[in-house]
């Protein structure tokens, strides 16, 4: 908790907290992205404070509950990923405008994300995107950063 307090404090940009509602509330950090596995949304809104960032992961119609109360949705994987080992098989832009169109809320699309692909989903529906190893796994992240904010338009 104290090396994410640590984050929190020093970025200056709202920072989202993977799985772990009760460490991003403990870090100060805005919000949590929630899993299937983790807590349900629900739950994490009883203990959360009320301005508190609750995103939730879809991936398939069976998830969709899961994501009644969150902020936004992230949904995906919508390409191939190898970032996580979990992720799934790529849904495709199609599934992600669908899934996105039943959770009624802001999609963010997940899941083997690239400066190549990005524009794909944004005029898909999505709000934003979620990348991993477009920026982490480039030589020059902040290059990286830079072409996928270039290719959404932003």
């Amino acid at each position: 908790v104290s090396l994410a307090r640590e984050l929190v404090a020093a970025v200056g940009v709202p920072v989202i907290v993977n799985d772990r509602a009760d460490v991003a509330i403990a870090a100060g950090a805005s919000g949590v992205h929630l899993g299937a596995d983790d807590i349900p949304v629900s739950a994490a809104r009883v203990f959360a404070p009320p301005d508190f960032i609750i995103g939730a992961s879809v991936g398939n119609d069976s998830e969709l509950d899961n994501a009644r109360g969150a902020d936004y949705a992230g949904i995906g994987p919508v390409f191939g990923t190898g970032s996580k080992r979990d992720a799934g098989n790529a849904i495709g832009v199609d599934e992600f405008t669908r899934l996105a169109v039943a959770t009624g809320l802001p999609a963010v699309a997940i899941g083997g994300i690239s400066a190549t692909n990005a524009r794909l989903v944004i005029d898909a529906g999505a709000v934003g995107v979620a990348a991993i190893a477009a920026i982490f796994g480039s030589s020059d992240p902040s290059f990286a950063a830079n072409e996928l904010l270039s290719a959404i338009g932003r």
